[in-house]
């Protein structure tokens, strides 16, 4: 891929110390897709993984038979969804903006601007009980095959946006570090959303004296966070992509020409993200329950991660295959 022009924001990340993964990933299953990249996982009523793929498609797959159907094709890059109890799921594509694929497979644009600015890169999404969608974009500037690009920019052009009912778009927080997960809290009280680039998840407040105000769940992590969902089990649960790279977050606080020359040079030397399975679980006050790693190529590349009932499901953007766990000893035990 043709290198670009990149224009880089000083950033200086917060030291952290590598922690000690409290338990390994163990892939039970694996089941196929039908096609690549199955980037967000989520689980529907009925217990059925529903996931995107790169082709468009939007695929459910029963994890006791591996059956798959084909719900609908978005004509665009699927990413991150979030299924109705009607049977339609919200998509958030790369390329089409915020959509409804409804139970007939009929798919409707549901945004693709807001405040002037078109939707890009639409990253992950949650609705309200009233009706109101959430919804993330992760960056103005840079496509799904060159994201890596935004991480070492460091640009800084996220935005997490609200849909009304009545389908008004606003822009409800700017200039985020990749923004990418998002959690609606049990009581909708707030929401929570990754900020991959940033090392962090953030709780935005939308009910009580604290509404309208962002604060921080969980900081400095030791890897990026992408998708993440709240389980079951009342955990917070998030895909780390992959540890952080030394390199990089040497690179980040130095002056721009320097980023822009290490960007420039062939990608064998750049500073590139490790392969490994990690998934990580914080309950609702940011404390760590579960820290689940596996290096072995099992599966790698983890954007995202569902529970339900004990039962945990993975996704990958460089898999074919979404992996289910086996279940994890009890917390208590």
């Amino acid at each position: 891929m043709a290198r670009r022009i990149i224009h880089p924001r000083r950033w200086t990340p917060p030291t952290f110390a590598a922690r000690v993964p409290t338990g390994k990933i163990s892939v039970r299953r694996r089941l196929p897709t039908g096609g690549h990249g199955p980037e967000d996982v989520v689980l529907d009523d009925a217990g059925h993984i529903i996931t995107g793929l790169a082709d468009g498609r939007i695929v459910r797959i029963d994890p006791a038979t591996g059956d798959r159907t084909v719900l609908a094709d978005t004509g665009g890059r699927p990413l991150g969804l979030h299924p109705r109890a009607d049977g339609a799921v919200l998509v958030c594509d790369h390329d089409k903006g915020l959509l409804l694929v409804r139970p007939d497979g009929a798919v409707e644009v549901l945004a693709d601007s807001a405040d002037g600015e078109p939707v890009t890169f639409a990253s992950n999404v949650v609705e309200s009980s009233d009706g109101t969608i959430w919804f993330t974009t992760s960056t103005s500037r840079w496509h799904l095959d060159d994201h890596l690009g935004d991480v070492f920019e460091h640009s800084c052009t996220g935005r997490l946006l609200r849909r009304d009912p009545d389908g008004a778009v606003t822009t409800v927080l700017r200039d985020l570090k990749f923004a990418n997960g998002l959690i609606l809290a049990p009581d909708e009280s707030h929401l929570l959303f990754a900020e991959t680039a940033g090392y962090r998840i953030r709780r935005h407040w939308l009910t009580g004296p604290a509404a309208g105000r962002t604060d921080i769940l969980v900081e400095n992590l030791p890897g990026f966070p992408d998708n993440m969902w709240l389980g079951s089990d009342g955990l917070v649960w998030a895909g780390i992509v992959a540890p952080r790279n030394p390199l990089l977050d040497r690179l980040l606080p130095l002056p721009g020409l320097l980023r822009l020359l290490v960007w420039n040079l062939p990608a064998a030397v750049r500073p590139q993200p490790a392969i490994v399975a990690w998934i990580m679980a914080f309950d609702l006050d940011g404390r760590v329950v579960h820290d689940l790693r596996a290096d072995d190529g099992s599966y790698g590349f983890v954007t995202s991660v569902a529970e339900r009932d004990g039962v945990i499901v993975l996704g990958s953007l460089i898999e074919d295959d979404v992996a289910v766990l086996d279940p994890l000893p009890s917390r208590s035990s």
